[in-house]
């Protein structure tokens, strides 16, 4: 029987347990999103023993040099001493510089981090507020010319996190955990090269960075973009996509809800089989999305998504 160790405290577990499960039965709070370890919010450092990794390529040679695991991918095989991850000694200070509504159901949060934080466009990071709760949301910013980190939190329904986002006021600190970088990025190399930016709900945030990322690069292909909202109200970027529209001759903004979404996919065809797609939202949106584009001949290669996960509550 393996055993795990954590702050001095010693435990048995069955061998192969999930590493996640046997931390918090045991009462150690780690948190977790996805379970997929896509959202990095479960990352504890082993610092003596080995797990069962399902995933040894979820986190940079770096990371893992360190000890660093994501609990979620790993199983108890032998005796194991892990740390969990501390936000306070661990993460980077962020102080709130706005929280705003952009429609009711869309918070925007700008963050001013308190020491120099690089990142690039379309990345995402583990939020960690003052109650313990951690959750990984998309950067909405732009490094270079955003002087803040911005997000935009679905708050729809509720949660642990979003619940404690509503009354954050100026002034307030978060941390930052892990920052990771998904499938969704710019390659200059794609220049004049269309590109279709494909987003539902609040996977909008890292394609209006991507966006501003494309025509910072003075991208010379054509843009389209299209963003599915639950309703006609839930555009909540339609005022700013108007205005790079309107400066942009090369961008185009469809703004489209499902029920016209059928027909917009019924009528979709490729300007290029050199089109590159960038897909962000709620895993049934970019399915549908991805199913469309392979049936009108878009290489599987040029199709690069990030999934929304759901969420724990």
């Amino acid at each position: 029987m393996p055993e795990l160790e954590v702050a001095g405290k010693r435990w048995t577990v069955e061998p192969a347990t999930n590493l996640l499960d046997a931390l918090n039965a045991a009462g150690c709070n780690v948190p977790y999103s996805c379970r997929a370890g896509s959202c990095h919010a479960c990352m504890v450092r082993c610092v003596s023993g080995e797990p069962a990794d399902a995933r040894p390529d979820a986190l940079d040679a770096g990371r893992r040099t360190e000890g660093w695991r994501l609990a979620c991918q790993c199983l108890v095989v032998e005796d194991l001493v892990v740390e969990v991850f501390d936000p306070l000694r661990d993460g980077l200070a962020a102080e709130v510089l706005s929280v705003d509504w952009l429609i009711p159901d869309v918070l925007r949060l700008r963050l001013s981090p308190l020491r120099p934080f690089r990142y690039s466009a379309g990345q995402h990071v583990l939020l960690w507020n003052d109650e313990g709760i951690a959750r990984p949301y998309s950067l909405a910013s732009l490094p270079g010319e955003d002087d803040f980190l911005e997000f935009h939190l679905e708050c729809r329904d509720p949660g642990l996190f979003s619940g404690r986002a509503r009354r954050l006021r100026p002034g307030d600190v978060l941390r930052l955990g892990e920052l990771h970088g998904g499938a969704l990025h710019y390659d200059p190399a794609w220049d004049d090269r269309p590109l279709l930016l494909l987003a539902s709900g609040t996977g909008l945030a890292p394609l209006w960075g991507l966006l501003r990322e494309a025509l910072r690069q003075h991208h010379s292909g054509p843009i389209r973009v299209i963003h599915l909202a639950h309703d006609a109200s839930g555009h909540y970027l339609a005022e700013p996509l108007a205005v790079l529209a309107a400066a942009h001759a090369s961008v185009q903004v469809e703004l489209i809800t499902p029920a016209e979404l059928p027909g917009i996919l019924a009528q979709f065809r490729l300007v290029s089989r050199r089109t590159v797609a960038l897909l962000c939202g709620q895993p049934a949106s970019v399915d549908e999305f991805a199913r469309r584009l392979y049936l009108a001949g878009l290489p599987r290669n040029q199709l690069l998504a990030d999934v929304f996960l759901t969420r724990v509550p």
